[in-house]
């Protein structure tokens, strides 16, 4: 048998070669670099992300004597009730959470 002999590239092709190594290195390092990426921002995230906490399934407001609830929405991480307490209007805000008291706001007439 005989065996094939390779024959030496010429100039220009070892040049060829060259550039296609580099084209494949950069190529290759760019892929890289963005599957990296990927990983990084899924690992981000996941560390990231606040566990869920337990809310608790039934919660009993105590509205003052004559008070009626008026309307109820949700805005960003809170929830607000708006209350009708003997003809004054108040708004009362909760975390959506933990459902914790956050704050009050009292409408009164001027005199």
């Amino acid at each position: 048998m005989t065996d094939t002999a390779a024959p030496e590239p010429t100039p220009e092709q070892a040049a060829l070669f060259a550039r296609v190594r580099r084209m494949m290195l950069i190529a290759g390092l760019t892929t890289t670099l963005a599957v990296a990426a990927v990983l990084i921002a899924i690992g981000y995230r996941l560390f990231r992300a606040e566990g869920s906490t337990q809310v608790a399934a039934e919660q009993t407001l105590r509205l003052p004597k004559g008070a009626k609830v008026v309307s109820t929405a949700a805005a960003g991480d809170h929830l607000l009730i708006t209350l009708d307490i003997a003809g004054a209007t108040e708004i009362r805000s909760f975390d959506a959470k933990t459902l914790k008291p956050t704050g009050r706001l009292t409408f009164a007439s001027e005199p």
